[in-house]
């Protein structure tokens, strides 16, 4: 005699509960209750959220395409420009550096007072062998003027022999006066005579 005693009302499993679906032939659905296993459901926002970040993905690409195309064809343009030759363009350049002015050799200015000094005689003293320069001075300013004269001698070929001083005083304007400028140095041959420095100033300034 057996001990089991059914489930409570409510309880009581289901019929297919514990077996299994009864074979069907080829061909038959299966009986209420044995259908399909349920198909999962996708997500409407995730297939949302792709498309919309294949687009801004696709957006990004044609920018870039885009972008490097025109710089492309900038760095064409660029380099299809003729450059010019700059040293056959340009005109040659001027020098700057003007020449050094070339010693004028002539009459002093009218202003300049080794104008006003003019040598008569150049010699040798036959007594001492030193030499010695006759100068006539004419003061061609409007007053009474003192001057200082220096008076360098020199051989046949430019050395330097010596150089003299003379002075003068008190010479009114246009008056002439004759001094002597000598150097102490002994000499002997031919020599020239030059006036180096002429100084002229107003008697009793």
């Amino acid at each position: 005699m057996s001990n089991s005693y059914p489930p409570p009302p409510g309880q009581q499993p289901p019929p297919q509960w514990g077996q299994q679906p009864p074979q069907q032939p080829w061909g038959q659905q299966p009986p209420p209750g044995w259908g399909q296993p349920p198909q999962k459901k996708t997500p409407i926002g995730w297939i949302v959220a792709g498309a919309i970040g294949g687009v801004f993905l696709l957006l990004i690409v044609l920018g870039l395409a885009v972008g490097g195309g025109a710089d492309g064809k900038a760095d064409a343009k660029k380099s299809a420009t003729p450059t010019a030759d700059v040293k056959g363009d340009q005109p040659p350049t001027k020098d700057k550096r003007e020449p050094p002015a070339k010693e004028e050799v002539g009459e002093p200015a009218d202003d300049d007072p080794k104008g006003d000094v003019r040598i008569t005689g150049c010699v040798v003293e036959p007594t001492t062998t030193w030499p010695a320069a006759d100068l006539t001075i004419t003061n061609r300013s409007s007053k009474t003027s003192n001057y200082i004269i220096s008076v360098e001698f020199v051989d046949a070929s430019g050395t330097r022999l010596g150089e003299g001083t003379a002075a003068a005083n008190n010479v009114a304007p246009g008056q002439k006066v004759k001094e002597k400028a000598q150097s102490l140095d002994d000499t002997s041959g031919k020599i020239n005579c030059k006036v180096l420095k002429a100084t002229r100033y107003a008697s009793g300034s």
